[in-house]
């Protein structure tokens, strides 16, 4: 059976696909749709269902493993699907691992650098913080994606975000000596560790209902006050520190931060994290596009198509 990253313009299939997201729409003349953002373990792919039957969108739940059949498209030189029926299936009887994407680095790699980075850090406090807020999501952090669907969104990419801006950190902290290294990447190690609450996990596109009301830096944050009362260090200034680099990662207070980075640790891990975040994103965009053709416009990165240009 073909795999999303195989299919090609103009083929017809009826297969089961995972549902990652749906939206309802109508047209200009009263017709409901449906948007649907569709995957495998090889990828995603957009899809659109015109005239919708209330069957049809009654099967089409996100989280879900459904069956489809389907046209496959070129619009906007990229691949899309004109679906025409989804009928259900019986979850019990899916294989999750036909349809969950893993992040390219092997979760044992992962597990074993990054702990190497934890206890790189020479700093007591930092390494003690940083120790225990890795203990509290245990197993999730090398499960969780690091995003519901713009960059890093698969099995180990939480892991494999964190383990890239740390990399990047510690090519800037021996860059910049007037950088602290072992706040660079404390901050780097634990800025994100509250998705694995604010997210519903691997099959599912939705947000927890904790993550819409209080959001990961919110979530973050607060464990980390949590574990500096537990180990005695809630009035170490390494633990104000580390609260900034968390709350201020976003970088801007319209991007979700409650402050601003007012520190050169925290300004350069705002720096790192949008940089990996973005040529994540870049990297899946472009492997659904042929050299010399462009990318559909991504919200995400300021409406803008990238060229895919053609050289070895």
């Amino acid at each position: 059976m073909a795999k999303i990253k195989e299919f090609k313009e103009k083929e017809r299939y009826t297969m089961n696909l995972l549902v990652k997201s749906v939206v309802k729409g109508v047209t200009q003349k009263g017709s409901p749709y449906l948007n649907l953002v569709l995957q495998d373990n090889t990828g995603t792919i957009d899809g659109k269902l015109w005239d919708a039957s209330e069957a049809d969108m009654a099967n089409a739940r996100p989280g879900h493993v459904e069956k489809l059949s389907f046209e496959v498209l070129d619009y906007n030189n990229a691949l899309q699907l004109r679906v025409n029926r989804i009928t259900d299936l019986d979850q019990d009887l899916v294989d999750l691992s036909e349809y969950v994407m893993t992040s390219p680095v092997e979760i044992e790699e992962l597990k074993a650098r990054i702990k190497g980075y934890i206890n790189s850090i020479a700093n007591p406090t930092l390494k003690a913080l940083v120790a225990g807020m890795h203990e509290k999501t245990g197993k999730k952090f090398y499960d969780y994606p690091a995003a519901s669907r713009i960059h890093h969104n698969y099995l180990g990419g939480l892991a494999e975000h964190t383990l890239g801006m740390a990399d990047l950190a510690e090519t800037i902290a021996g860059q910049y000596p007037g950088i602290n290294r072992d706040l660079l990447i404390a901050g780097v190690l634990v800025h994100d560790v509250g998705k694995t609450v604010e997210l519903g996990g691997l099959v599912s596109n939705e947000y927890t209902l904790e993550g819409k009301l209080t959001g990961h830096i919110s979530i973050a944050h607060g464990w980390l006050m949590e574990t500096a009362e537990t180990l005695g260090l809630q009035e170490k200034e390494e633990t104000l520190l580390l609260r900034h680099m968390i709350l201020s990662h976003h970088g801007r207070q319209e991007f979700g931060s409650p402050v601003l980075p007012a520190i050169p640790e925290a300004e350069a891990l705002f720096l790192i994290d949008n940089i990996d975040a973005k040529m994540n994103t870049l990297k899946q965009a472009l492997a659904t596009v042929k050299p010399g053709q462009w990318t559909p416009r991504m919200f995400s990165l300021d409406n803008r198509a990238f060229y895919k240009a053609d050289l070895d």
